[in-house]
């Protein structure tokens, strides 16, 4: 079996799903012999991924471009490839015997209104074709399974539910060395955390509600909040500013992981108040740092964490001041919580991930 890993999205957006794409590579790399894998970058990207023995293929096509069904095939056509996976969703015309395709979520279905009109025509008219021409579906979450079904009626037997994992740098730091990185950053041990790209769906106006409701009944909160901007990324910054808390609230772009991974151990707990999440990886690698978590009662948070964390109801800003204030104040919960997410974080690997994403290789081969 030949197979093809798309890593282009990385030369154009560095966020989760590129991640998340170089990170399924190295561990599908553990699982099969070098000359089975093709890794795909494209020539924009200044320090491509690189596996040693591992063939690497640079192309032209850019990611999420008009005629990419088209072209990126062509460029592929004579790699051989048995299994091309396209792990942003969408598969090319040809260039492979079999096209797999993850996809991450559907947010733009559920929530139509949190994307700019452009990218709402793009992502439909995309999904649906998508989807007829993979011959096999990864998907990061059982509740993106479920979606599937009942949005886009796709056939549950032709999807394949791999979990992602925490990336191994994602640990307890010694607190010298967490006190050290933070300073850098203008803070100390205690703040609340937000990790995530700075979009509606992520439900920041909220939580801004959140921390001024904390910060009217006594409780001085930071706010540390981490990522990227993203789409109406203007919203967020007008519901900072309607609720005055410019001064309380640190937002820190694309920091490097080693620094995040220090974010995450200074932090008094993460907060995850979204409408909607695919999988949610931010609450898995604050809980492999022993952080705790809030994350909304919503798609695949509560797989994510299970018992780990304390569940919120999005729409109401008084609910998750109320968990925000009872993780502050409440230290034995605060311990309790952290025992229980570092052994949550245990039951995700890589190499879980890999072998799960290789049944759905083969799945594919087999249809």
């Amino acid at each position: 079996m030949r197979i093809g890993i798309d890593l282009r999205l990385h030369a154009y957006a560095p966020g989760g799903i590129s991640r998340y794409a170089r990170r399924l590579a190295r561990a599908i790399a553990e699982c099969v012999t070098a000359d089975q894998l093709v890794l795909i970058s494209h020539r924009r990207e200044e320090v491509p991924l690189e596996i040693p023995g591992v063939r690497t293929r640079r192309v032209i096509t850019p990611p999420h471009h008009a005629l990419e069904r088209w072209l990126l095939g062509l460029e592929l056509r004579t790699l051989g490839l048995d299994v091309l996976h396209s792990t942003d969703f969408i598969p090319p015309a040809w260039g492979a015997r079999r096209r797999v395709i993850t996809i991450h979520d559907l947010n733009f279905l559920y929530y139509p209104d949190y994307l700019t009109a452009e990218a709402r025509r793009y992502y439909n008219r995309q999904i649906e074709w998508a989807v007829a021409r993979a011959d096999a579906i990864v998907v990061d979450s059982y509740a993106t399974q479920r979606d599937l079904v009942q949005l886009l009626e796709v056939r549950t037997g032709s999807i394949t539910v791999a979990h992602l994992a925490a990336d191994e740098r994602f640990a307890v730091l010694p607190e010298a060395e967490v006190a050290q990185i933070l300073s850098a950053y203008d803070l100390t041990p205690g703040y609340l955390l937000f990790v995530g790209v700075w979009e509606p769906r992520k439900n920041l106006p909220g939580l801004f509600e959140a921390l001024a409701i904390l910060r009217d009944t006594g409780q001085r909160l930071t706010l540390a909040v981490v990522g990227r901007p993203g789409w109406l990324y203007a919203e967020v910054n007008a519901s900072l500013q309607r609720l005055r808390l410019e001064r309380w609230v640190r937002f820190i772009e694309r920091p490097p992981v080693g620094d995040l991974v220090a974010l995450y151990n200074g932090a008094q707990c993460l907060i995850i108040p979204s409408f909607y999440e695919g999988f949610g990886l931010p609450a898995l690698e604050a809980m492999q740092c022993g952080t705790p978590v809030i994350v909304s009662d919503r798609a695949s948070l509560p797989e994510v964490v299970g018992e780990a964390g304390l569940l919120i109801d999005p729409d109401d800003p008084v609910t998750i001041a109320s968990a925000c204030r009872q993780m502050v104040e409440d230290a034995g919960l605060r311990r309790t919580l952290r025992a229980a997410g570092l052994a949550r974080a245990q039951a995700f690997s890589w190499r879980q991930t890999a072998e799960r994403t290789l049944q759905a290789y083969r799945a594919a081969l087999a249809a």
